[in-house]
């Protein structure tokens, strides 16, 4: 998971360098294996903010135009060829001598002065491409408004973008919001979640659109918001800005809000262009045999149950929580749009991937189980930021089906577990406080539990003092026991705080075994003799065994069910079979006048009674 500190800086504050961040996440559990910094190439005197006074033609060209550019106390003219050159416009500019990208040569190269069809060109304005910062070179990068204009590039544009090795059970950290939430527990700081209100139009969304869950077994949460008149356009820089450094390729508004919301908070998100939608309904049932779906990137998939889909009242539309179809695909044309945000069986997602040989963001996200509680919040964000950037009007609500409702449990934590598993005993208040800043909420016990409660002492204390419930935190699905919080304390409040202790109970003493050490001395002996140790497998072939006369029949060996190969079968009644294919298989490539090999290992025999 790839964090631009840029982007993390929204919901945390975050001042310290990037390489002492990466540390303290490490040292937590979530392992940073790389620090990219952003535009370390960027010269700061020569790549500057400027802004585009004014903008005349060319005299000698069409094509060309000559843009005035002030850099900060001076102005410079140049020529430019750039398609989306407007006045107003804040931009990179490259004064002589900046090193910059030539999509020519392939290399970077130092800005010379020229002169264009009879024009001098002082200086140069820059594309993504030149500056190293994305692959575009169709046009010229344009900042935002509030750049200051004269300011280094470097300065204003400049990043460091954390490359964090998530565990497999830790779904929460492949967002951002996820990482946000675990810099502020170690730092002390608080995280601001987005605000997630937009406005909405009066009619409500139930009487334009319908969702079935045909299959809650597989489907435990669908959520749908719709938004009408939208236009399909480039997302802006800022965001095309965090979805480049994050790993991901802009394509459009529409587009690049779902992905920038999965990354924001770990939740995949789908929007299908709703005027493609069958009867305005939306049904998620497993896949009927030999059903077809030609997803978005192109290929015709053959599917079979139990493989979800989402599907109109005719045909699928999407593969759940792997990827969308092509019949329902966001194009230039698409006026409303259905947008969904939903919670997927996470094995049935894997088997699903596995099966078609596809990999998706998604998928990778499904497949680690991801909490029903973040489907509504991202879903609600991301029909913000649709309303905002895509000129769009939201319908009235959410629909949100949700059959049979799985709140995280709450989960127990006394300091007789932490003392006996990290052997230091800290207090309820430091226990809370850790707990709190990493999201978790005190809870009441369950009814159930209460008159059970052991009265066990921490001090002349009594026990039920000393045990508190918590409940874990809507972003985390890896919290269910005892031990997961234990584990949350330690690597919080360190692992190199934790004491050093003695054992409790003094370390048994060693027992003789005389067949172990006959066997080393054996194999002492044959080493010194010159020999070496083979190990082989304890599974052979039948006919293996035949050629050195060991046992075969049904009551001298056991046989495998369900064998790997012809070559794995039996479980060996003896060892020369193991020794001379090792032999053989050595004397064909052996340049040596002799090999001496031994081996000791296990037969395997039937007892007298299991004849």
């Amino acid at each position: 998971m790839r964090v631009p500190l840029s982007w993390l800086r929204n919901y945390v504050p975050c001042d310290i360098p990037a390489g002492e961040l990466a540390h303290r996440l490490t040292m937590a559990g979530n392992e940073v294996g790389d620090v990219e910094i952003v535009g370390a190439a960027l010269d700061p005197e020569r790549l500057v903010v400027g802004s585009v006074l004014s903008v005349e033609p060319h005299p000698n060209a069409d094509r060309l135009r000559l843009p005035t550019v002030d850099i900060g106390g001076e102005t410079a003219t140049v020529v430019c060829g750039a398609p989306n050159l407007a006045a107003g416009q804040k931009i990179a500019f490259a004064k002589e001598g900046a090193m910059l990208f030539s999509a020519r040569s392939g290399k970077t190269e130092a800005l010379k002065p020229a002169t264009i069809r009879g024009v001098r060109s002082a200086g140069m304005i820059c594309s993504a491409l030149e500056l190293q910062l994305g692959d575009d070179h169709d046009g010229i990068l344009v900042l935002n408004d509030d750049a200051p204009v004269g300011m280094p590039l470097i300065e204003y544009i400049g990043d460091a973008v954390l490359d964090i090795e998530v565990t497999p059970n830790r779904p929460d950290c492949l967002s951002v919001l996820g990482v946000a939430h675990e810099v502020a527990a170690l730092t002390g700081a608080a995280t601001t979640e987005p605000d997630l209100s937009y406005p909405e139009n009066d009619t409500p969304i139930e009487t334009q659109a319908r969702v079935e869950i045909a299959d809650p077994d597989l489907c435990f949460r669908y959520t749908a918001s719709l938004i009408h008149g939208i236009r399909i356009a480039d997302s802006p820089q800022w965001m095309q800005d965090a979805l480049v450094k994050a790993g991901l390729r802009p394509i459009n508004n529409i587009v690049d809000i779902t992905n920038y919301v999965m990354l924001e908070y770990g939740q995949p998100l789908h929007a299908f262009d709703f005027g493609k939608v069958r009867d305005n309904t939306i049904i998620v049932r497993a896949a009927r045999p030999d059903e077809t779906l030609t997803t978005l990137d192109g290929a015709e998939r053959s599917l079979r149950p139990p493989m979800l889909v989402i599907a109109d009242t005719q045909d699928a539309i999407g593969l759940a929580g792997v990827m969308g179809g092509a019949n329902t695909e966001i194009d230039a044309s698409t006026q409303t749009v259905l947008l969904e945000s939903a919670s997927f069986h996470a094995i049935n997602t894997r088997r699903t991937r596995l099966a078609l040989r596809m990999d998706s963001e998604a998928s990778y996200r499904f497949e680690r189980g991801i909490r029903p509680e973040l489907a509504p919040r991202a879903l609600r964000r991301a029909t913000q930021l649709m309303v905002q950037l895509a000129g769009g009007t939201a319908s009235k609500g959410i629909l949100d089906i949700y059959p049979n409702p799985d709140p995280a449990p709450s989960v127990q934590i006394s300091r007789q577990r932490i003392r006996q598993v990290l052997g230091v005993d800290y207090t309820m208040e430091r226990i809370e406080r850790t707990l709190g800043s990493l999201g978790f909420e005190r809870d009441r016990a369950p009814e159930s539990l209460m008159p059970t409660m052991d009265a066990f002492s921490v001090g002349g204390a009594p026990e039920t003092d000393n045990v508190v419930w918590m409940k874990p935190p809507y972003w985390r699905s890896d919290i269910t026991i005892e031990d997961d919080i234990v584990e949350e304390l330690a690597r919080i409040i360190g692992y190199d705080s934790i004491p050093t202790t003695m054992l409790s109970t003094p370390i048994p003493h060693g027992r003789p075994q005389a067949h172990r050490i006959l066997r080393e001395r054996i194999k002492d002996i044959l080493a010194a003799a010159g020999m070496r140790e083979t190990i082989s497998y304890s599974l052979v072939s039948a006919n293996m065994l035949e050629r050195v006369d060991a046992p075969t029949g049904d009551a001298d060996a056991l046989r495998i069910a369900n064998p790997m190969s012809s070559e794995f079968t039996i479980l060996r009644t003896s060892l020369r079979a193991s020794i001379l294919n090792t032999l053989a298989a050595n004397r064909r490539i052996s340049q040596s006048d002799g090999i001496r090999i031994y081996e000791i290992g296990s037969v395997y025999l039937p007892k007298e009674e299991a004849r």
